[in-house]
């Protein structure tokens, strides 16, 4: 496929996924006191008990402008499925970060819009919100089954899940390192931000990694403990859903986290669709979201 053409599949896969009208959630709970510590929940809409519990984190490479508004469509799509949602907003970046204060000046000066994510107050969150899920879950969904969680994410939300599901594997002394495995039951991460020397490498995301992470002082050290690539192996089911044509987040980068998983003893599954791009993953309206419910149940029946 030519240059043009990607580009154009790429924009009008984008508009598809963001034509749905937001979906509001059937209950939501804060897990902290700033107003992006908050969960929204979808009950199954077939009334049923005993559902598990997909956790739902969304992407937009971890800027401010993207928020968990654009992934309620799916969130419902996945509740149409019998799921259980929470759908987890955390804080991200925008253009006054005071420790990524260079990383904002290089974003606006790219054309790359707001710097992507805060450090650390975007792990404190998915690592708070993470932590009290079972209890806030059994509060607002008490059909929901809290034993049977999986988490999802798509694009920057990919690398979440599966950074979320690594965190007894995070090294010592780290404020996010668990004592031992979360209790999950796999993890299908949507085109994930999976490995971040390579996705610095092709630029995803206007550079988004980098400025992530604070730039080329401090990319080594924080990556040691954010970068899913390294915190391998982590003993959890893994699943990964890639578009092949993909220009946002390239199959080479999710490649490059199943080929560290396999250097590490893991087997990831990496379930590859031909003549999908990025969005499709997000979109009830496009059959590859029926295979990311399909590989959801895989993991949580």
């Amino acid at each position: 496929m030519s240059d043009s053409a990607a580009r154009d599949r790429d924009v009008a896969e984008t508009e598809s996924a963001f034509a749905h009208p937001e979906v509001a959630p059937d209950r939501s709970a804060a897990y902290g006191d700033h107003p992006d510590q908050v969960v929204d929940f979808y009950a199954p809409r077939d009334g049923r008990t005993g559902a598990p519990l997909v956790v739902l984190l969304h992407g937009g490479a971890w800027r401010a402008p993207y928020d968990r508004a654009h992934v309620s469509p799916l969130a419902d799509f996945l509740a149409r499925r019998g799921f259980a949602v929470a759908s987890v907003e955390y804080r991200r970046g925008g253009d006054d970060i005071p420790q990524q204060r260079d990383g904002a000046r290089s974003a606006r000066a790219s054309g790359a819009g707001p710097v992507a994510g805060r450090w650390p107050e975007t792990f404190d969150d998915v690592a708070a919100a993470m932590d009290a899920m079972p209890v806030l879950a059994a509060r607002e969904l008490p059909g929901a089954d809290v034993r049977r969680i999986v988490v999802t994410g798509h694009s920057a939300g990919g690398h979440l899940a599966l950074w979320a599901a690594a965190r007894h594997v995070l090294p010592e002394g780290s404020p996010w390192r668990l004592p031992a495995p979360p209790p999950l039951r796999g993890v299908v991460a949507l085109a994930p931000i999976a490995d971040f020397t390579v996705a610095a490498e092709l630029g995803v995301c206007g550079g988004a990694v980098a400025q992530l992470l604070g730039g080329d002082g401090s990319f080594e050290e924080r990556a040691a403990q954010a970068d899913p690539g390294v915190l391998l192996p982590t003993g959890i089911a893994t699943a990964i859903v890639q578009g092949v044509e993909d220009i946002v987040v390239p199959q080479a980068v999710s490649e490059a986290y199943v080929d560290a998983a396999a250097r590490s003893g893991e087997m990831v599954g990496l379930t590859l669709l031909g003549g999908v791009g990025h969005f499709p993953l997000i979109d009830p309206a496009a059959d590859a979201c029926a295979v990311v419910a399909e590989e959801i149940t895989q993991l949580a029946w």
